[in-house]
């Protein structure tokens, strides 16, 4: 169950990273009366438990206390949450969602793809990360047989905490990962490094390299697949990470690693312990830590582990308060974004819009268009959106939440498709899917079409699987949805195709400029809504940019604190 992590996470923890370099050290004080310091926390087998629980934590919680507590000071609360700034990056960043907030913040920058390393929201998942890593660190330098029995907690602990270091070095390996992926070269530090030093930094090629050997040894070390408790990652993480991290090795590392990435993901895929969800808004919803398609989950609960980012950042900030709440299961709307044009038509023209009649999706062919195309005037009355996602390509940027697509795809509901309390909740319990078994599929499709083994046809039965679920047809078909065929044939099997299916099928995870970049697509040949532009009338066709934007810069004020770092180039 969901709520034994949280219950963890809730004991009492860490206490303060001082942040004056992203990789400063606890210190002994305590943040506030609720949290205890080290020699505390480490005194009993809970404590030890809660530091793990807090690892995983630091990646979907702004802190301890809910939407107003904060682990990392200076940085806002709710737009430095971790998978809600990575979203500003990923997703804004891309072709997928438009933010009209957080202007200040630097989310104009993401829409423009003209930021600096003064831009605040690129920063935002670089101390969040790095703080996770100085967690995960802080852990595995306690966590040992000699210092467990000289607190007299070994005999507890002597049966998981051998797992609970894995999981540690798991969490950090996907931090470095993540690094790789957005900021190239940068600080690298341990377990075993001086405490207060400043990192020295590698280059992106070496945390590649490092981030690869370390899950290459967890393979064997996490639990066996299915046997950890929820919440927690086995070796099926392990594996997922490696894929996606080979799949991207030409891009971080010069490496063509595409014959491994279709060897793990192929192991995902095979080993049976997860699989596809028999609906796709199953993964999406209240009680999705029952999905079988969730590799990994951040676990959220709308009464005991809420924040401002997570789920209940991509529920309320892609919806507002003109939509009924009985679509979202939440009460408080945002409306802060909406869909692009660019990713609304990855789908047929039919899936588009949004029936009041059917506002599932179930009579519609991709049941993954999950898009909310009407709105009330004036008198109440139902009136079709604007496909466009201003008032017109060739007006300066105004926003406005009326035009455009609110996205759907989050609903806090059950699988029932109801309301947790009549009227909706104000926090959201749909935990985040950080690795799921459809991504899985279509990494092992794209490494066979890139010859990293395999045949078309095999890469053509994933791809297909994967559009039956979304189409409910074959072995997915269900009594309360229309089957609709929308297989593709081995002739339309093409690394463009796969580039289209991966947004449609992960749009809003946090994924998307990553693989655009992969494709070779991000910067430069194919463009989208107010890339490129400035805000101006006549900005809104999206143009070519820079390479540097390929690569996030390292934020000024770690350059300013660390004089072992240099900027990544053209930021200079």
């Amino acid at each position: 169950m969901k709520t034994k992590l949280i219950s963890y996470i809730c004991i009492a923890v860490l206490s303060v990273y001082t942040l004056s370099s992203c990789l400063g050290d606890l210190n002994t004080l305590p943040l506030d009366d609720n949290q205890l310091i080290k020699k505390d926390v480490y005194s009993t087998a809970e404590g030890y438990i809660g530091v793990i629980a807090k690892c995983y934590a630091s990646l979907i919680l702004n802190g301890q206390g809910g939407t107003n507590s904060n682990d990392l000071g200076d940085i806002d609360e709710g737009y430095g949450a971790y998978t809600r700034a990575l979203f500003y990056l990923q997703e804004g960043g891309s072709d997928e969602v438009l933010f009209g907030a957080g202007s200040g913040h630097g989310t104009r920058a993401m829409i423009y793809l003209n930021w600096d390393p003064s831009t605040p929201v690129v920063k935002y998942p670089y101390y969040r990360l790095y703080m996770a890593i100085s967690y995960c660190n802080e852990f595995l330098r306690e966590c040992t047989e000699e210092k467990m029995i000289d607190r007299g907690v070994y005999d507890a602990l002597k049966n998981e905490y051998e797992y609970y270091r894995a999981e540690a070095r798991l969490i950090r390996a996907y931090c470095y990962s993540m690094i790789c992926d957005l900021y190239g070269s940068a600080p690298y530090i341990d377990e075993t490094m001086d405490v207060g030093v400043f990192p020295e930094q590698k280059s992106r090629k070496e945390i590649y390299d490092y981030v690869v050997s370390e899950c290459e040894a967890l393979k064997t070390l996490l639990k066996e697949p299915g046997q950890n408790e929820y919440g927690r990652v086995d070796r099926v993480a392990a594996w997922f990470l490696l894929a996606r991290t080979y799949l991207n090795g030409a891009i971080w590392a010069g490496a063509n690693d595409f014959d491994k990435a279709y060897t793990y993901a192929k192991m995902v895929i095979e080993n049976g312990t997860y699989s596809l969800a028999p609906d796709y808004h199953h993964i999406f919803l209240a009680d999705n830590d029952n999905c079988s398609e969730i590799i990994w989950g951040l676990v959220q609960d709308g009464s005991n582990a809420w924040g401002s980012g997570g789920t209940n950042f991509l529920v309320k900030a892609l919806a507002n308060g003109s939509m009924s709440d009985h679509i979202t299961g939440l009460n408080d709307l945002w409306g802060n974004g909406v869909a692009k044009e660019a990713l609304v038509n990855l789908f047929e023209e039919s899936d588009q819009l949004f029936d009041i009649d059917d506002t599932w999706g179930d009579n519609k062919g991709d049941k993954r268009a999950q898009f909310y195309s009407v709105t009330r005037d004036g008198d109440g009355n139902l009136v079709s959106r604007h496909k466009e996602t201003w008032s017109a390509p060739g007006a300066a940027f105004s926003w406005d939440f009326a035009y455009g697509y609110p996205i759907i795809k989050w609903r806090n509901v059950t699988k029932e498709r109801q309301e947790l309390a009549p009227g909706g909740v104000q926090y959201s319990s749909i935990d985040y899917p950080m690795f799921r078994m459809a991504d899985a599929y279509l990494m092992a499709a794209e490494a066979i079409l890139r010859n990293g083994g395999g045949t078309p046809e095999e890469a053509l039965g994933y791809v297909n699987t994967v559009r039956d679920r979304a189409y409910m047809y074959g072995d997915y078909e269900a009594d309360y949805s229309t089957p609709v065929n929308g297989r593709i044939t081995l002739q339309q099997l093409t690394l463009d195709f796969i580039l289209d299916e991966r947004g449609r099928e992960l749009y809003t995870e946090n994924i998307r400029r990553t693989d655009l970049i992969r494709f070779g697509k991000y910067t430069k040949g194919y463009n989208w809504d107010w890339k490129g532009g400035n805000g101006e009338a006549g900005s809104y066709n999206g143009k070519d940019v820079d390479d540097k934007y390929n690569l996030f810069p390292i934020p000024q004020d770690e350059l300013t604190t660390n004089p072992n770092l240099t900027q990544n180039p053209d930021y200079r």
